[in-house]
């Protein structure tokens, strides 16, 4: 393949995944990756600081969908329909091919407690592009944080159970629209008065 190719960066995501999973993330080498990927070390560095950054890259993506679809909701939706608009923005990326890739990394992270504060950093970066974008629609800074790690709550949870599925086929959309309803039924009940075994009477 021509190295100039403008799928490089996919093919060395896929080529950094496949080895990650077969020989390990620390025995994985740039080298190898650039390889695999039939580019060479400057393509690499080209698209990804690092081979950690190969695992996170598609946040930077996820952070521009969610905070776009707080800005396209529709003129007078609450903060709920923001975050809902926000984490539903993210369905058309999320294809049988990236899901695929999704179940890779999850094997990886697993296994690698190093790479897994790469991971908490890109979460943080999401989590601070949604709310400035709620903030920009005019809601409180406080109630827009507080929303916008409901909304990534939800989202990890469809995340999962899309990862999960028995196929590829599954709807994360649907799957979306679930944990969404589901963790907006469950936040009343914080404030619930407990038993003594520390459950909701």
């Amino acid at each position: 393949m021509a190295r100039w190719a403008p799928d490089a960066a996919d093919r060395l995501e896929c080529a950094a995944l496949d080895l990650f999973v077969e020989n390990g993330f620390a025995r994985t080498t740039v080298a190898q990756i650039a390889d695999r990927a039939g580019v060479n070390r400057a393509t690499f560095f080209r698209h990804f600081a690092d081979k950690r950054e190969v695992l996170f890259g598609g946040e930077d993506k996820l952070a521009h969908l969610f905070a776009d679809g707080v800005r396209n909701a529709s003129a007078g939706a609450t903060l709920a329909d923001c975050i809902r608009a926000a984490v539903l923005a993210t369905g058309p990326a999320m294809t049988p091919r990236q899901r695929a890739k999704a179940v890779q990394r999850v094997q990886v992270l697993a296994a690698n407690a190093e790479v897994q504060e790469r991971g908490l950093l890109k979460h943080a970066r999401i989590a601070a592009a949604l709310v400035a974008a709620l903030c920009e629609r005019g809601f409180d800074e406080l109630a827009a944080r507080l929303a916008a790690e409901v909304g990534l709550l939800a989202f990890q949870v469809a995340l999962e159970r899309w990862i999960m599925a028995d196929t590829a086929d599954g709807s994360f959309s649907a799957l979306a629209h679930t944990a969404l309803n589901e963790v907006h039924e469950r936040i009343p009940g914080l404030s619930a008065p407990t038993s003594a075994s520390g459950r909701p009477e």
